[in-house]
């Protein structure tokens, strides 16, 4: 028997078919599996009476819905490609992934209808449907397009090697890069999440990330679905909300970012009842020790900790609960059927996987694993440096202990992480760029207690009347930038810091702002 996403879910609804396996809080709507079932395949007809066949990409640009849960199914079930597209994007953004993806049918909701309305004539050959009532004249109701299909069993000639998905990541130079994995990609995913978070068919757990970040999909929804748990999901993160959904729909697990944690513990806690709590799951970035001690004692939960990225699956390591204080920094030690080397960086190229340092010493970081993807959707060039010699060339510097923790010290490309978003500071600069009263621009983190890091932008003027105000304006209006990206603190100077070659330097600009924040001047 070959084992797919489809097959995983129709295993599960066949062993649990009157088991509540789905509830929508926004629409209070609840699904037993055999249900949740009958959904999935009342749209995956809809998707097949609209022309999608195996290998089609099917996009959604959704916040958490059940409409996103049942297209991620549906879509493996008929082997459509599963394309989730970050509902943070503005338009332009959404207008390359769409030209590159070249999807045959989006689904959208009205929440997120001005990231549509200003592309879609450039889109002739793709269905738009729009999942909430009274579509607009330009897209198709899904929800005349599910009534009208029927719900029989799709039997579909998918294999464990067929593409799942395409999951666009950003690129160094600030484009997006769509990362492709196979159906068995995830089955393999699945299976050492639920290991390493002891998943059992009797948990609830919580979707509040984003189900279009595979740290989620992967690592927390799928994984609940293959034992037969019960997912909640919450359309957006809202702390009060989470806290509300514990106590009263008996939470067990979710997984959320450091600052997520963060924002639950700002409120009254004494208000919900918070006993169903066992485990919470983070990433994205390391968590304070302090933070760790918060979650253990006002939550009373134990915590893990993942790392990876997109082309990875994403988790390639896991920081267990009992190391949480002694290897406080840590992002753990590497998954089950993984393998974590460090090796040095290659100026010239992808780093040899045979030149590896010593323990304590910091290099690029390369991994090797089942769940590695197949490449870069229509970018063989860079899928061959990314992947050479087999092993998937990270661009993180960081470095392994005496006993196999992973230390992440750096990007090698300047990376921002922020509330868990990944932001690339050239796709930043390029907005300042395009102001008449900007000279040079230079784009770094600044770390920050609450989103661990926030952006921060030096400038050098051409116009000495420039503001911050007039800059900050420029990226607001932007429909290339999404606001997350948005620089919060701006920083005028006479010149950029450059080496002989002209680049920045920026961990001179690091250090400008340091001293300037000690000093208290920002």
């Amino acid at each position: 028997m070959t084992t797919t996403i489809g097959k995983i879910f129709d295993l599960t609804a066949g062993k649990f078919p009157n088991k509540e396996a789905l509830y929508d809080v926004r629409k209070n709507l609840r699904f037993t599996y055999k249900e949740w079932s009958l959904e999935i395949n009342k749209l995956a007809n809809a998707l097949l009476n609209a022309g999608v066949r195996k290998g089609d990409r099917v996009s959604t640009y959704l916040f958490n819905t059940e409409e996103l849960a049942t297209a991620f199914f549906a879509c493996a079930k008929i082997g459509a490609v599963f394309n989730p597209i970050n509902f943070r994007l503005m338009s332009e953004e959404v207008a390359y992934i769409l030209q590159d993806a070249e999807p045959k049918v989006v689904l959208f909701e009205q929440m997120l209808e001005s990231g549509i309305i200003p592309i879609v004539q450039r889109f002739p050959h793709t269905s738009f449907w729009y999942i909430d009532e009274n579509a607009p004249e330009y897209a198709a109701s899904y929800r005349e397009k599910v009534a009208l299909a029927p719900h029989t069993d799709i039997e579909g000639d998918i294999e464990e090697n067929d593409l799942y998905a395409i999951m666009y990541t950003s690129g160094t130079t600030g484009r997006p890069k769509g990362v492709v994995h196979r159906h068995r990609d995830m089955v393999e995913q699945s299976l050492i999440v639920i290991g390493a978070t002891k998943l059992e068919s009797s948990d609830n757990g919580l979707v509040t990330a984003p189900m279009f970040h595979c740290a989620e999909l992967h690592c927390a929804f799928l994984p609940r679905v293959h034992v037969g748990a019960k997912n909640t999901i919450l359309h957006h993160f809202e702390p009060k909300e989470v806290l509300r959904l514990i106590t009263e729909d008996k939470i067990t697990k979710f997984f959320a970012a450091p600052t997520m944690w963060n924002m639950l513990l700002q409120e009254n806690l004494s208000d919900y009842n918070l006993e169903s709590l066992k485990l919470g799951l983070y990433g994205a970035a390391p968590m304070a020790p302090a933070l760790v001690y918060a979650c253990r004692e006002k939550l009373g939960i134990s915590l893990v900790q993942a790392y990876g990225m997109t082309e990875m699956g994403p988790a390639i390591s896991f920081l267990s609960e009992h190391d949480q204080i002694r290897k406080a920094g840590s992002a753990g030690q590497a998954c089950l059927n993984h393998e974590i080397r460090i090796v040095r960086p290659n100026e010239d190229g992808p780093s040899d996987p045979e030149d590896t340092v010593p323990a304590g010493e910091t290099g690029e970081i390369i991994v090797q694993g089942p769940c590695m993807m197949s490449g870069y959707f229509n970018r063989e060039e860079a899928t061959q440096n990314a992947m050479h010699s087999g092993w998937y060339h990270s661009g993180d510097i960081g470095f392994l202990d005496e006993e196999g923790f992973l230390f992440v010290k750096d990007r090698v490309d300047d990376m921002i992480i922020s509330g868990g978003e990944n932001i690339y500071p050239r796709e930043v600069e390029d907005i300042l760029y395009t102001h008449n009263g900007v000279l040079d621009v230079a784009v770094i983190g600044q770390p920050d207690d609450r989103w661990g890091e926030t952006v921060t932008a030096f400038v050098v003027k051409k116009d000495p009347s420039l503001t911050e105000q007039a800059l900050d304006e420029l990226c607001r209006n932007s429909i290339e930038l999404a606001n997350y990206k948005r620089p919060r603190k701006y920083v005028f100077c006479d010149v950029l810091p450059r080496n002989a070659s002209g680049k920045i330097q920026k961990f001179m600009l690091r250090k400008q702002l340091e001293d300037l924040f000690a000093d208290g001047k920002i």
